[in-house]
């Protein structure tokens, strides 16, 4: 995990057990093992986990908060009849040999988002994977860190003290090598426990096809990430934009060039304050808020050369107010823009929650935010209630969502669809609101047209 993500996602777990209650402390049942930094090591230990029998647990640490690159510094790895491997992956070009070893048993990660791309970059690839993270969203736990899923479901204490350490540094202390080794210790436990709460539940299909989706993971590229500069919204005149855009952009190629953070070059405050000031000296730009130190300093030319481009730009070349992406607008505007499709909002959103509190589920685990934005803003065009159901389902399927979240939400969109329309304009609408009442038998609108494939039909789940 990376620092600043597993540290994030558990401060909540590090809570006391009731009181006269300790909650036992995790230990490693089999002692730390030696960091794995050798091609003979890594050969012993892969044939090892060749010969192991079951699922196999895998974590891994990077170094965010001090590197700008996403890799993993230390790869944690538990079979049984192998026991826990701790490798140390800069010390290989790449992990062919674990991956082989592996072969097509199941992976066990727990949010598994975090690090499949740098697992991926050293060749390790999931044939079938299990993420006990989104298992525990999808079975309803309040909170579901590693942390707490360890101590509510197996009644042991997992401390995070090294969580925000960084992971590049060499040798690695033992204290950051058993923090990292316990976090593969009982992920194995904690996978059965929870894949048996899933079957009684009925949502083990529902979690298989999550794994599948999962399973293919990529890192969603942001464009204008610039955009995302903390203290962006006080700017005001697009030519501060443009200063705060060739600043970022410049601070971006240097964090990259040097792999660190780019908040150690110089802070977002300070992308801010230089593009509001545009100094044209070095004098005055160290004078500026938030530059100060070696980054500041040893690369003055560069923000000053990045001040200067944004101030020679052409009115036509500096950046609007607002991103023009290829989704919807925010949704505040859609009242003004769309009140249809404000309405369709609105209503989707009240069915959504209406449908996840039923089936005991996050309602952005039953459809993400941005696939209902999508679906509301520009829904299909059929208006016959069972065309456009068709039209929902397949529109659904193109955005990403999975059989089973089609098969619990799209009759209930597509209710909004038509129901939107008929409120807002009752006269043309009144056919559609008429008709409209032959979708979805259940206040929910589960109903799905014969011919659903598998997985897409109503599922009660409960």
């Amino acid at each position: 995990m990376t620092a600043e993500e597993s540290h994030e996602a558990d401060l909540d777990d590090q809570q006391p057990g009731e009181p006269g209650q300790p909650v036992e402390l995790l230990r490693l049942a089999d002692g730390l093992p030696p960091v794995i930094d050798t091609p003979a090591a890594l050969e012993e230990y892969c044939a090892a986990v060749a010969a192991g029998s079951g699922p196999v647990a895998l974590d891994a640490e990077r170094a965010s908060g001090y590197r700008y690159s996403n890799r993993a510094y230390l790869i944690q790895v538990k079979r049984e009849g192998a026991g826990i491997g701790l490798i140390d992956p800069i010390a290989f070009p790449d992990l062919a040999p674990l991956a082989e070893a592996i072969g097509d048993a199941e992976w066990i990660l727990h949010a598994a988002t975090q690090d499949l791309p740098c697992l991926a970059e050293v060749g390790l690839r999931p044939v079938a994977l299990f993420d006990t993270e989104l298992a525990g969203r999808l079975l309803d736990y309040p909170r579901v860190g590693l942390a707490t899923l360890v101590e509510t479901l197996l009644g042991k204490q997992l401390l995070k003290e090294h969580s925000a350490v960084d992971w590049s540094q060499r040798p690695l202390p033992d204290a950051w090598l058993e923090y990292a080794a316990l976090d593969v210790e009982v992920l194995v436990e904690l996978r059965d426990l929870i894949a048996a709460e899933l079957v009684d539940t009925g949502k083990a299909d529902w979690a298989r096809q999550e794994f599948e989706h999962l399973r293919h993971f990529e890192p969603t590229v942001r464009t204008d990430a610039w955009r995302r500069t903390s203290g962006l919204h006080k700017v005001r005149g697009r030519r501060i934009l443009g200063a705060v855009r060739e600043l970022w952009e410049t601070r971006d190629r240097i964090a990259r060039e040097r792999d660190v953070t780019p908040g150690r070059l110089i802070p977002d405050s300070a992308l801010v304050a230089a593009a509001t000031a545009m100094p044209s000296s070095r004098g005055d730009l160290m004078r500026t808020p938030g530059f100060h130190g070696r980054g500041a300093s040893r690369h003055a030319s560069d923000w000053l050369a990045a001040i200067a481009t944004a101030a020679a730009l052409d009115e036509d070349a500096l950046p609007s107010r607002v991103s023009h992406g290829d989704g919807p607008p925010a949704p505040r505007t859609w009242a003004e823009r769309d009140p249809v499709a404000a309405r369709r909002l609105e209503l989707a959103k009240t069915a959504t929650a209406a449908i996840a509190e039923k089936h005991r589920l996050p309602v952005e685990n039953l459809l993400t935010p941005d696939t209902v934005r999508r679906l509301m803003w520009s829904p299909p065009a059929p208006r016959e209630p069972v065309e456009l159901l068709e039209a929902v389902i397949d529109q659904l399927r193109g955005l990403g969502a999975r059989g089973w979240q089609i098969g619990l939400t799209a009759a209930a969109l597509t209710q909004a669809v038509l129901d939107a329309e008929a409120q807002t304009a009752p006269r043309a609408g009144s056919r559609a609101s008429s008709a409209a009442q032959g979708v979805g038998d259940s206040p929910e609108g589960e109903a799905v047209p014969e011919g659903v494939p598998d997985g897409e039909g109503d599922s009660d789940g409960s």
